[in-house]
């Protein structure tokens, strides 16, 4: 056991006096601790002591980065909070919890019946301790702001919050290039830029202008945007009077300096010597000074830019340095001329941006921030939003604060800069307990412009405005010994060399674990690249369909990937532990999904609990297939997708008879034609999807979609159908599918159709099923504030980066209010980069070396027990150490095989069970049915061939309306779907016989004094089970039509009508089979009930009612 490892304001400390420090809510801190020191228990304890100290949980304002680490705080107080109020917590027990959080032995005692009673308190308070994310708090100041500051940002005062702004680029980009088209000036530029960088490279920096746009409007409202990319006379002020660099070729002394070295050059005897003269020439004599530079250049320097070998004549190296003089300073303008074209249009588009949002009342969360930040830095409103806050929040508590951006830390300045100085500063009021706890050495956000340097800043802020301290924790008690022997072996020598300031050895209680160590896989070697034959055989051809392309590339990292899985299959057969023991980590998804693949082929359970791209999962994909071939049944490849899914199941010798049958055509009739039987998935297919398109018709996309998980037994079959495995993920898109359907804009989309076409259009993604017994699959970034037993960290030798092209680059120091720069750069290349950036370019670079280092840091301190690194070797060496080199000398060899299964941890399937409602035991009767009148029989033949008949009526009525007036032909009054089909497809579903079925449902169509009923041509309007309300009492009517006047008829004489015109006549109809309905009292009270009803909604109208018997009669009831 080491000793522990904690200090005040820079002074060690014991444990005791650290946590009373950090848990006062009397004390301004900040907290600097390591990876698994405790530091969401040290802020939810330090809410616990607020609480207990007096505060109204309302007062209480704890601000973390992600909606589930503010989840976890939430339930971690509340499970606390009932812990300590339980009687099965005994006081001894409460007085203990207090002392750890910081208390004295008296101060415990005095506060236990507090702590006992603390739940009640905040219950009855109504108010919850409010813990957000930055997003949701800048939200809340947002709504509160005035209309003139919401105008001034063009933002709507009910604007609805766009958290992912993916889905306006299309139609942003689109007024955009209107835009551009429309303005000469702006056409030139955007011209310009085509014709020197390519489509590709304005396109990244467009969509790096729209990534961080906040930093450029900022800068851009500083004036700081413009000069961020200085001209060419940065390099020299004899470039500021020339229209370009290259002009001064032109100037006399050196146009003869040239003409003088290109003359020696051309009399020399090389071959080389006298190429070179004879292109300097032929430059010397050019008009186009920016060509004549170039074609010098070509004459004395390599591609590489070093000046060619063989070349002697005086004056030549004079030439030389001026001619690199000149090339920097052409670079330089160069960068300078496309900085300014692209500001241009930058602010074009981000203007169009801003627009489309207002025009929608949408705000993304830049506007959240730029908001909150105008309203807490505004003189006028600072005063007015401070006071809110003083009466609101006496305690504040930031989590991961390493992750706080430079804009979110000034917004937070803004109100807190009040407080700073003694007596409360220029606000004159007690300043709030401010609790700052956070790790610089895990700051791996800087993609999501999270600032390390912030965490500097606050740090002084606190200590010099707000008389606070600053806590350091290097003690954890999360690694075993080994894991923390490793980790201050990686990081102790690079903190002395100053590539990872700001680390200390760690320390930990944990005593030495059996069997924890950090390992090493054997290293995945590169083969000799082979030379290429001279006489080679041309490549032969590859069918795509069955045999995949493999890189070389993938085959190594394929085998890397098998690796980890033998060596995830050992831990989990052999040395016993659960899958849901074991994190896999990586940079890249790419891996991950090579682990995925390797861990399948070995049966082991794993999940990626990161968000999924929807239309990424098989299951999402087939039922996005299945929903288009309703909404559009043109569709060929939909519709064999569905078919082949999981929900039909089909062959591809079926697949094949319907192509035969279609004969290039659609193949939806060919399917529908078809003699039946065609085979059990085709006829089943035909069936299903002949009721879902009728219901498609009528359906919003949730229910239909849900109607098709049913009676498809969608969850069923996926289950049969994926690997044990993959189940609970399998099911989980299912019901993420079907939870899209309700949740998407609000479930504003009332057709499949529209619905499908925003699944396809928009990149959603969905979270995963949680598999806590599974293998996890991370990337590091996700990995953050997990831990687990054993930890594989793959891919530790990646591939080296080309350096970016088209970059946004940004200089905002922590103490500035805004960028100081921000600066368009085609290549983040060294060699390639202007003069005057070079300096913040190497500042970049460095920064995110050290982010890698941090990257490494968290992955190693996730790891309990074990820490396995695996590595393929690079096609060639990178710039910087690679995390393998770094620990492969403290790591153990290790080289698993894939053990068998058997009675391991591992050695269950996971267990899926589906809930399902049992099946209904009672009447199965039209709803219609006198209540009472059957409930009480058991369900009999006949009941079974009523609600037969009945589901065959309401299906078969999905045909278009033509215009009322219009009598339909006998061809259109057929049903859109073969009728012995929805017969057979209704028979099936109550257990009738399906012939018996189908001939009443023929007798009912076929008669002349029911088919007006069914006319779209003569009604109004129609509807099936139509749901009424009489006092109460819900009624459901089988079919209400209203019969247009023209084609209303007497009972028993088809045909006879009166005049056309006037309102039309509205029908109450009832099915039933028997012959003689109306001679049961019960039946006819209650479709004269059924009649009054209608009257009464209908007033001024008449109202008609009838039975339809199963011989096709229709039976008035008056």
């Amino acid at each position: 056991m080491t000793g522990p490892a904690y200090r005040i304001d820079g002074r060690p400390s014991e444990a005791s006096a650290f946590y009373a420090h950090a848990c006062d809510p009397a004390r301004s801190v900040v907290v600097e601790a390591c990876a698994g020191s405790g530091k969401t228990w040290m802020l939810v304890s330090r809410v616990l002591r607020a609480l207990l100290a007096g505060a109204e949980p309302q007062e209480i304002l704890a601000i973390t980065f992600t909606r589930k680490a503010a989840g976890e705080m939430r339930a971690r107080l509340s499970e606390w909070l009932a812990r300590f109020a339980s009687p099965s917590c005994s006081p001894a027990d409460r007085i203990s919890e207090l002392r750890s959080r910081g208390l004295g032995d008296a101060e415990a005692a005095a506060a236990e019946p507090l702590l006992a009673a603390l739940h009640e308190r905040v219950l009855r308070s109504g108010r919850p301790v409010a813990v957000l994310t930055f997003h949701a708090w800048f939200s809340q100041l947002m709504r509160a702001a005035p209309r003139d500051l919401l105008a001034e940002l063009k933002l709507q005062p009910d604007m609805e919050l766009l958290e992912d702004t993916r889905e306006e680029r299309r139609a942003v980009l689109q007024r955009f290039r209107q835009r551009v088209l429309g303005d000469p000036a702006l056409r030139a530029d955007h011209d310009a830029l085509m014709a020197s960088r390519g489509r590709s490279q304005v396109g990244k920096w467009l969509d790096a202008a729209w990534d961080k746009r906040i930093e450029f409007e900022l800068a851009d409202a500083a004036g700081t945007l413009e000069r961020s990319v200085a001209d060419a006379s940065f390099v020299g002020m004899e470039f500021a009077s020339l229209a370009h660099p290259s002009e001064l070729l032109h100037e006399a002394s050196v146009h003869h300096l040239m003409l003088d070295v290109a003359r020696v050059l051309g009399e020399s005897k090389g071959a080389v010597a006298q190429k070179s003269g004879a292109l300097l020439l032929l430059a010397a004599e050019m008009d186009d000074s920016p060509q004549a530079l170039c074609e010098a250049r070509k004459a004395l320097f390599t591609d590489q830019g070093t000046l060619r070998k063989h070349l002697d004549a005086p004056g030549l190296n004079q030439l030389a340095d001026l001619l690199q003089h000149v090339q920097r300073a052409s670079d330089q303008q160069q960068a300078h001329d496309e900085h300014l074209a692209m500001v241009r249009l930058s602010r074009v588009l981000l203007a169009e941006f801003a627009d489309h949002k207002r025009a929608r009342g949408l705000a993304d969360m830049a506007d959240l921030e730029r908001c909150a930040l105008a309203l807490l830095r505004d003189s006028a409103l600072s005063g007015w939003v401070q006071e809110r806050l003083d009466a609101r929040v006496r305690h504040l508590l930031i989590d991961e604060f390493q992750d706080t951006s430079p804009l979110q830390w000034h917004a937070l300045h803004a109100w807190l800069a009040g407080y700073a100085g003694a007596g409360g500063g220029a606000s004159g009021q007690r300043a709030p307990g401010v609790f700052i706890v956070g790790d610089p050495k895990q700051s791996i956000y800087r993609f999501r412009r999270a600032e390390p340097r912030v965490f500097e800043a606050a740090r002084s802020f606190v200590v010099e405005g707000l008389q606070g301290h600053v806590l350091e924790c290097d003690h954890t008690r999360r690694n075993a010994p080994q894991v923390l022997a490793a980790l201050n072996q990686v990081f102790e020598p690079l903190e002395a060399s100053g590539e990872f300031g700001g680390f200390r050895a760690h320390t930990t209680d944990i005593d030495a674990l059996p069997g924890a160590a950090v390992l090493a896989l054997p290293r995945v070697f590169r083969p000799p690249k082979p030379a290429a034959p001279a006489n080679a055989a041309p490549a032969s051809w590859r069918d795509s369909l069955t045999t995949p392309r493999r890189e070389i590339e993938e085959v190594l990292r394929m085998q890397e990937a098998r690796a980890v899985a033998d060596a995830v299959s050992a831990l989990v057969w052999t040395d016993g532990f659960a899958p849901g023991d074991i994190h896999v980590l990586c940079r890249k998804r790419e891996s991950l999904r090579l682990a995925a693949d390797a861990l399948a082929a070995l049966h082991l359970p794993f999940t990626a609990p990161e968000k999924l791209a929807l239309l990424d999962a098989p299951e999402a994909r087939d039922l996005l297939a299945l929903l288009d071939v309703l909404a559009s049944p043109i569709q060929n490849l939909s519709l064999a997708h569905a078919l082949r899914s999981p929900v039909f199941g089909a062959s591809d010798d079926d697949l094949v008879q319907i192509a035969t049958a279609a004969d290039g055509g659609s193949w939806w009739p060919a399917l529908m034609a078809m003699a039946a039987p065609v085979g059990p998935a085709l006829d089943r297919a035909r069936a299903l999807l002949q009721q879902w398109q009728l219901a498609a018709a009528q359906l919003p996309p949730h229910d239909l979609l849900d109607r098709i998980v049913h009676e498809g037994e969608v969850r069923e079959r996926v289950a049969a159908c994926v690997p044990a495995e993959r189940r609970r993920a399998a099911l989980g898109v299912v019901d993420a599918m079907l939870g899209l359907a309700l949740t998407l804009d609000g479930g504003r989309y009332a057709t499949p159709y529209r619905f499908v076409r925003a699944l396809k259009q928009r990149a959603l993604q969905v979270a995963v099923t949680s598999q806590p017994d599974a293998v996890q699959l991370l990337t590091i970034h996700g990995a953050k504030g997990l831990e687990a037993r054993a930890v594989f960290v793959m891919d530790a030798d990646p591939e080296p980066q080309n350096p970016d092209t088209a970059t946004l680059l940004i200089d905002w120091p922590a103490e500035s209010a805004h960028p100081v720069r921000c600066a368009f750069v085609y290549s983040e290349s060294e060699a390639r980069c202007p003069p005057s950036l070079a300096g913040l370019l190497q500042a970049e670079l460095a920064a995110r070396q050290r982010e890698e280092l941090n990257m490494l840091y968290v992955a190693m301190t996730r790891a309990k027990e074990r820490l396995v690194f695996s590595a393929t070797q690079p096609s060639r060496v990178p710039a910087t150490v690679p995390w393998w080199q770094r620990v492969e000398a403290l790591a153990l060899g290790w080289a698993p095989v894939a053990a068998a299964g058997g009675g391991g941890a591992g050695a269950a399937p996971p267990v899926v069970r589906l809930a399902v409602l049992p099946a209904w035991g009672g009447d199965r009767a039209s709803p219609s049915a006198v209540p009472g009148a059957g409930s009480a029989r058991d369900e009999t033949a006949s009941t079974r061939l009523g609600s037969a008949v009945h589901r065959t009526l309401e299906w078969a009525n999905g045909r278009p309306a033509t215009a009322p007036g219009t009598p339909s032909t006998p061809a259109s009054l057929a049903p859109l779907a073969s009728l012995a089909t929805l017969a057979g497809a209704a028979a099936r579903e109550f257990g009738a016989p399906a012939a018996e079925v189908l001939r009443i449902a023929q007798r009912i169509f076929g008669s002349p004094a029911c088919a007006p009923f069914f006319d779209p041509g003569r009604l109004h309007w129609a509807g099936n089970e139509v749901l009424l309300t009489d006092e109460g009492e819900s009624l459901r009517v089988d079919r209400l039509v209203a019969l247009d006047q023209a084609f209303d008829q007497a009972p028993g004489q088809p045909g006879a009508g009166s005049a056309a015109g006037g309102p039309p006549v509205w029908w109450v109809l009832d099915y039933k089979i028997e012959h003689r309905p109306e001679a049961l009292a019960p039946y006819r009270e209650q479709l004269l009930r059924y009649r009054r009803v209608v009257a009464r909604l209908q007033p001024g109208e008449a109202v008609r009612c009838a039975f339809i018997t199963g011989a096709g009669e229709l039976v008035e009831v008056g």
